[in-house]
Formats: structure tokens, C-alpha cells, sequence
């Protein structure tokens, strides 16, 4: 089993900028597609981005294309995700998650295909 955690949520202004981390352990996710997906109170968990294994396709929703950056660093067994020009309507718990057995360019974009999950970290982002 892989365990994640997240890390570097906060407060910050509008037009800030935050980075986010999403550390593993108990496996290597070294061939774990990875993605992080976003939820805010009354709504559904909506996917943000995501990262294949092999670290060579990442793909975005359209709401934070251009804003945000998901990389990885498998030598650390971490995910990142950089989030610059922040809004109001990013404030959300942000939620780290991992899936293996994919190629190493799939990227997953649903909820349902990621067993693992980490706890969250909040995002809030004040006008």
C-alpha cells in the first residue's frame, strides 16, 4: 500500500502563488500515475491535474491550465503541484492521489480511477 500526504496549503491573496506537496510512502510510486483533484465544501471533487509515471504527460483542467504546474520527483517519491495567479474560486481542500498497472504515459482524470488517496491540505484564497 502507498500512503500520501500533503502538504503546503494555507492562506494567501489573490494573484498569490502556493506549492503543494504530496509525499508517498510505503511503495516507490516511481510507475504510479498521479494526480491532484480539489473540493470545496457543497460540491464534488473535481479533477485539477494530472501526471504520468513517466513524467512526460501532464494534462490540466481548464479552469487552472496556464496557472497551475504538476511535476514530479521520483528520486524523492514526491508530487508537486505549483499554483500561481490564484483566485477565489481555488479555495478548496486539495487532494493528492496515485494508481498503478497504467503505461508509462497514461494520465488518469477521474476520481474512480485512483485507489489511493491522500488526507488533503486546504487552500484558501481571500479577494
Amino acid at each position: 500500500q502507498v500512503q500520501l500526504v500533503e502538504s503546503g496549503g494555507g492562506l494567501v491573496q489573490a494573484g498569490g502563488s502556493l506549492s503543494l506537496s504530496c509525499a508517498a510512502s510505503g511503495r516507490t510510486i516511481s510507475t504510479y500515475a498521479m494526480g491532484w483533484f480539489r473540493q470545496a465544501p457543497g460540491k464534488e471533487r473535481e479533477f485539477v491535474a494530472a501526471i504520468s509515471w513517466s513524467g512526460g504527460n501532464t494534462y490540466y483542467a481548464d479552469s487552472v491550465k496556464g496557472r497551475f504546474t504538476i511535476s514530479r520527483d521520483n528520486a524523492r517519491n514526491t508530487v508537486y503541484l505549483q499554483m500561481n495567479s490564484l483566485k477565489p474560486e481555488d479555495t478548496a481542500g486539495y487532494y493528492c492521489a496515485a494508481a498503478t498497472g497504467v503505461g508509462p504515459g497514461t494520465f488518469l482524470v477521474f476520481p474512480y480511477d485512483y485507489p489511493y488517496w491522500g488526507q488533503g491540505t486546504q487552500v484558501t484564497v481571500s479577494s
